[in-house]
């Protein structure tokens, strides 16, 4: 692993519910390994009221370019198009990487082998579900089907196109419905920023095909819920994480941003350790 100071330089791009409360943890709780060095974001305001807000003058940055010059890691935030550049130009300068977009990696096997040449790492969350741990174990003997079924509220789809292009009233859902049905790369195009778990469940075992994906939605949902059954030559596992969702945004749970602020803290200690 690429070395790095002893206080890891961060750099967050994206300044949005997410980029912004793992902002003010690295302000806060993880303080004694780290120090904020950069933000930025499309929106100059959004960076203007977040360095306001952290009283951090000097942190806002008018470009990416500038945000890389001044970190040694880079927390992305933003779900955009060209996730999977960001994640690149940030490995082209040899810088670590944590994406919370993590659907965007599913089909960058290159992004991960230029981490690995530059001696970086791309650290992935483990969102906002149970057992990634005993997938990738389970993975090493053989799995046979996995099943991930989302639970979410209405409101956790806001602005979603597909259910304007497919006519489709998500307030007029009275009973719980199934508003999704299949494979990984396709729940994840059409849901870009609800479904990044079934991305890391992808690249933790590598089985794109045994995957299934079921996406439900009622007015009676108040959390969003992730339950997961795998089974395989190790016999069968099932897990559900019932999350609060993330005060600021609805279409994350709030174990998801905690989960991120948790690898942060592993990485620092690994960082330690390799020194």
């Amino acid at each position: 692993m690429k070395k790095v100071p002893k206080k890891v330089r961060i750099g967050i791009v994206g300044c949005g519910a997410i980029g912004s409360r793992i902002a003010r943890s690295v302000n806060q709780e993880l303080k004694k390994d780290c120090a904020l060095k950069a933000i930025c974001d499309i929106d100059a305001r959004k960076v203007y009221a977040l360095s306001l807000e952290l009283g951090e003058k000097n942190i806002a940055k008018k470009s990416y370019n500038d945000l890389l010059e001044n970190c040694d890691l880079v927390v992305e935030a933003v779900n955009a198009q060209n996730t999977q550049g960001i994640v690149r130009q940030a490995l082209q300068a040899r810088k670590h990487i944590l994406a919370m977009s993590v659907g965007k990696l599913l089909n960058g096997q290159a992004l991960f082998k230029l981490a690995e040449k530059n001696k970086c790492k791309i650290l992935i969350p483990s969102g906002a579900i149970a057992g990634i741990d005993a997938i990738k174990a389970a993975s090493l003997k053989g799995i046979n089907q996995i099943t991930l079924i989302t639970r979410k509220p209405p409101s956790g789809f806001a602005s979603n196109t597909y259910f304007k292009e497919k006519g489709i009233n998500l307030f007029d859902i009275n009973s719980e419905k199934v508003i999704f049905e299949g494979d990984v790369n396709t729940a994840v195009k059409l849901f870009p920023q609800n479904i990044n778990v079934a991305a890391t469940i992808a690249l933790a075992c590598g089985l794109k095909d045994k995957i299934l994906i079921r996406i439900m939605t009622s007015q009676t949902y108040t959390m969003n819920s992730h339950e997961i059954e795998v089974s395989g030559d190790f016999g069968k596992m099932v897990s559900r994480t019932d999350n609060v969702v993330c005060p600021d945004n609805p279409k994350t749970s709030y174990l998801a941003v905690l989960s991120a602020i948790q690898t942060l803290k592993q990485f620092f200690q690994e960082v330690k350790i390799g020194t």
